[in-house]
């Protein structure tokens, strides 16, 4: 057996075991559609569902990016992973015991390098954990947490850890301890665990500091964040970038947090660790915080496949507003509805929750302001509503406007601001041009009765089903399903997945690959992205169904025939064919003999 067999049995057997919509279903909300499930694509930005996973197929697609592939894939892209460390994790998920020997020599290298990096952090978690609970260097660390009102179990669910003083421990406590468990100086330094000095060795490049391990979304610590204790700067340090640590993309807290932010389906986005923390202790957990970062569109993009509104709760001061301010247009490209919550002067998250109490947090982040409008009116106070503040507040529009994706959301937003500031939509114009209005349909794109639109009720749960069970396509052209339809559209359908069918049962979506008619792509999408009610497969609902299809089929057939030979009759009729006549009612007599029995 060849290693490159070896490998595509294991990836084989693997992708086997694996069940792509739990995976999936881990970063974004599915709803049963026939026998697939939809959702958001999490690949791109959009407001309608066009996001397919085919659980039978194992394999998912989104008919708005094209997005496409199987498991491996989806981890590959959503986790930013090559395929070796795609193929491990998966296989770990679903038990699968996989022989790192079948891997490339580079395949290895590359997973090893990672694996290491990742057994870096872990372990460098377990010893700030136990650095805290040191009854000498933790003492000032566990009194800080207390003062600042962290309990225990909130210390032990993110796993506080600390850094100790040099001068209780020593300047390169850490860096000794991982390299006495077995890692190399090298792994530990490029973790950005420990700085190499000049003149040989090591120190460790977190030093009195409260320690805040960094998850990615399998849950691995991939890095650290670090508040100094007393006096010193800088107040916050995170660990440097690395080949498994993107600040960029990662979010603090949503690893812990997603399941919370998509039941409520709200993300409360703070400044810092401790602010999450302190939410986090009165039951506030649907909270994420930048690693000391501004918000990007990759955090937006991230926090869109949890939540249908992200909410800023920033401070009432400069800073806060300029980074609200600067995150508008990463919602406005993303197409997520932000909002802004301006805590009261002199007030964090964590003294106004504890002054107010998480009722008035609640009542603070329900009369958010959209971003737009917070936007609108942070610029009117800036430039005031002179002509030359309004021309400086059109400036300054213009190209927020231009991050909007929506051509709607764009002419929508223009007209709202021009009306507020009293001048023409024609202002803005120059950087984000207002979207015409859409043409109204010629008679020549109207649909037809003959196209798949004017299928009846019953018809289009015929071909529907057609399409959706793909298990049943052979017994429905036994029955005569081609023959059925008179229409082109339906039969042009029904005659492509014949062919496409030859060698396997055709699935929808290489249905809609092959279909040239745009109108029947179009009917395909839709059908493959609306919300069907749940079908019970286990109680054999897909026979149930064919069965009862089939029995309409041909009723209906029967039904259609007997019209046809009344309306044969009534031309021999009146042509004086009695002979024809007769043997045409005898037909028609027998075709209902037929119907009555069966």
């Amino acid at each position: 057996m060849s290693i490159s067999t070896s490998r595509e049995q294991i990836k084989n057997l693997v992708r086997d075991a694996a069940d792509i919509v739990q995976v999936v279903g881990e970063h974004v909300e599915l709803k049963r559609a026939g026998t697939r499930f939809t959702g958001r694509c999490p690949f791109h930005n959009e407001k309608t569902p066009s996001f397919s996973v085919n659980p039978q197929g194992q394999f998912y697609h989104c008919f708005g990016c094209g997005e496409h592939g199987d498991v491996f894939s989806f981890v590959m892209k959503f986790h930013h992973m090559e395929f070796p460390e795609a193929l491990k994790m998966v296989a770990q998920k679903f038990g699968v015991d996989l022989p790192e020997r079948q891997l490339s020599e580079s395949e290895q290298a590359q997973l090893r390098q990672r694996e290491q990096l990742y057994a870096a952090n872990e372990a460098a978690a377990v010893v700030y954990q136990e650095c805290l609970r040191h009854p000498k260097w933790g003492e000032t660390a566990r009194l800080y947490l207390e003062q600042r009102g962290v309990p225990a179990e909130i210390v032990d669910r993110y796993r506080l850890g600390l850094a100790p003083d040099p001068e209780q421990a020593s300047w390169s406590c850490l860096f000794d301890r991982l390299v006495a468990k077995g890692l190399s100086p090298e792994v530990v330094e490029k973790a950005g665990l420990a700085v190499r000095k000049e003149r040989g060795g090591h120190y460790d490049r977190f030093r009195s500091r409260v320690m805040f391990p960094i998850s990615d979304m399998t849950g691995r610590v991939v890095a650290f964040g670090g508040r100094i204790l007393g006096e010193g700067q800088p107040k916050y340090m995170n660990s440097p970038e690395s080949p498994i640590f993107d600040k960029s993309r990662l979010l603090f807290g949503l690893h812990q947090h997603k399941d919370a932010i998509r039941k409520s389906r709200r993300a409360l986005v703070v400044e810092g660790n401790f602010d999450l923390l302190l939410l986090a202790v009165h039951g506030v957990d649907n909270v994420v915080a930048p690693l000391g970062t501004a918000l990007t569109r990759a955090h937006v993009h991230s926090l869109r496949s949890y939540a249908d509104e992200v909410v800023l709760l920033f401070d009432a001061d400069a800073a806060g507003l300029k980074a609200a301010m600067r995150s508008i247009p990463f919602f406005l490209a993303e197409r997520v509805e932000g909002r802004v919550a301006l805590l009261p002067d002199g007030h964090d998250p964590d003294s106004f929750v504890r002054e107010q109490g998480p009722e008035a947090l609640a009542s603070l982040v329900e009369g958010a302001r959209p971003l737009p409008e917070f936007a609108f009116d942070a610029l009117v106070r800036e430039h005031g509503l002179t002509l030359a503040g309004k021309n400086r507040i059109v400036g300054e529009l213009k190209l927020l406007l231009a991050e909007a994706a929506d051509p709607e959301q764009r002419g929508l937003m223009i007209a709202h601001f021009s009306e507020k500031l009293g001048v023409s939509s024609g202002y803005f114009q120059g950087g984000a041009k207002v979207a015409p209005p859409p043409a109204a349909p010629s008679s020549a794109a109207a649909p037809s009765s003959s196209g798949l639109a004017g299928l009846s009720n019953q018809e289009k749960q015929l071909i529907d089903f057609f399409i959706l069970y793909p298990e049943y396509q052979a017994e429905l052209r036994e029955a005569g399903l081609a023959a059925f339809f008179r229409d082109s559209a339906a039969h042009r359908l029904v005659e492509l997945l014949g062919r496409l069918s030859e060698a396997e049962p055709c699935q929808p979506e290489q249905l809609l690959a092959a279909a040239e008619n745009e109108a029947d792509r179009a009917y395909v999408v839709r059908l493959l992205t609306q919300v069907q009610p749940v079908m019970d497969e286990e109680a054999g609902h897909g026979r149930q169904l064919c069965d009862a299809l089939i029995r309409w089929l041909r009723q209906e057939r029967q039904r259609r025939d007997s019209a046809d030979l009344q309306q044969q009759i009534e031309q021999a009729e009146g042509l004086g064919n009695t002979g024809l006549m007769l043997e045409l009612m005898r037909r028609k007599q027998e075709l209902k003999r037929k119907r009555t029995s069966s």
